[in-house]
């Protein structure tokens, strides 16, 4: 099975656009993400059609 997103790919929610997450690894059919640049931040997790690529451009 090929997943769409890889390993530090930046993401977002479809549900919350404007949280920028980088994808750490998938597994079991799910994407574990890190909140972007917010490494106090519990991990979280979606499925494939539960998230997107990130749109914004100025991450930095």
């Amino acid at each position: 099975m090929s997943n769409l997103f890889k390993s530090g790919d930046i993401v977002c929610a479809k549900v919350n656009p404007t949280k920028s997450l980088k994808v750490r690894i998938f597994a079991r059919k799910v994407y574990y993400c890190d909140v972007y640049n917010q490494p106090e931040e519990k991990e979280e997790v979606y499925f494939e059609r539960e998230i997107e690529f990130y749109k914004n451009k100025n991450l930095i």
